[in-house]
């Protein structure tokens, strides 16, 4: 349109030059109103050409100021690379992630080099795999640990009726007789007895320690799945142990069993007797495999050998 204008301007200048042309030629005079007539064209020609003009000029304003418009919106979206490096942004998967975003948008797996992606080791995802190692460290110690405690409180739980069931005698309904001096010496006895032998030497001594060793052993991720499955029987020694210590646990678990079937023949009241000395030496080995487990994750050391056999 800026180009057709002038050209109007220019046809009035032709159209008044063939006028003159076309008077000379017949030998014509020009009158006063061909004079007019051709003043009106061409003045009308040369307003239509200067509006022309006002018009295209506004109309190539406007255009020029839309297609840069854009351009301006666009360098202002569009951040500069200094800016982008100043701001430790880092590009990955096409996407543009800034220490303002959200902490999950923040962990890059990977960055595109050179055409190609190369893995990018992100620290929170370290420290995560790391608290989660150490809890489930922490369930497996304590599943086995607390297992054995399990097994030891349900005999505890089975044995203390009997035990107790001398001291309801005389009691309205009950058909044992109370104890003699000499059988409630011998029970005072017996419960002194299996405190000190199998609460504090088997038990404290030696066997607890050893079971809350045993149980910091597991490690999530590196101990077989059986060793967790079977926690409890795993602390007290009954498999992947040394040689000695699997004769020894062995030889007390069937022990144990053995004597209990024994014990169930005694008459009444020396089952009960020995019942009672069996709670308190079970209490005693119950408490210290808590307290020794407990002293552990707070000091973080345990002093104890795991007895675990040597790695061929």
């Amino acid at each position: 349109k800026a180009h057709i204008q002038p050209n109007v301007f220019f046809l009035a200048v032709v159209v008044r030059s063939i006028w003159h042309f076309d008077l000379s030629h017949h030998h014509l005079e020009e009158t006063d109103g061909s004079k007019k007539a051709m003043r009106r064209v061409a003045l009308s020609l040369a307003i239509i050409s200067v509006i022309g003009n006002l018009v295209s000029a506004f109309s190539s304003s406007a255009s020029a100021a839309s297609l840069t418009s854009p351009r301006t919106s666009l360098s202002q979206e569009v951040p500069s690379i200094t800016t982008m490096r100043g701001e430790n942004q880092r590009v990955a998967f096409g996407t543009i992630t800034t220490p303002n975003q959200s902490h999950a948008t923040k962990r890059v797996t990977s960055i595109a080099r050179a055409g190609a992606a190369s893995p990018v080791e992100d620290p929170s995802d370290e420290k995560d795999i790391g608290t989660l190692t150490k809890y489930g460290n922490l369930v497996a110690s304590f599943w086995a640990a607390g297992g054995f405690v399990a097994i030891l409180l349900n005999s505890i739980r089975r044995l203390v009726p009997p035990a107790l069931e001398p001291f309801k005698a005389g009691a309205e309904g009950a058909t044992a007789s109370p104890l003699t001096q000499f059988q409630l010496a011998a029970y005072v006895l017996t419960c002194i007895w299996f405190a000190y032998v199998e609460g504090y030497k088997g038990f404290q001594r030696k066997f607890s320690p050893m079971v809350v060793s045993r149980s910091f052993t597991l490690k999530f991720g590196e101990s077989p799945i059986h060793h967790f499955l079977f926690g409890p029987f795993y602390a007290m020694g009954l498999f992947h142990a040394t040689k000695k210590r699997l004769i020894v646990s062995w030889s007390v678990t069937i022990g144990v069993a053995l004597i209990v079937i024994a014990v169930k023949k005694l008459a009444y009241p020396w089952r009960n007797i020995v019942d009672a000395g069996v709670v308190v030496g079970l209490s005693w080995g119950s408490l210290s495999i808590l307290l020794g487990y407990v002293m552990s994750l707070i000091t973080g050391n345990v002093s104890a050998d795991a007895e675990l056999p040597e790695k061929k």
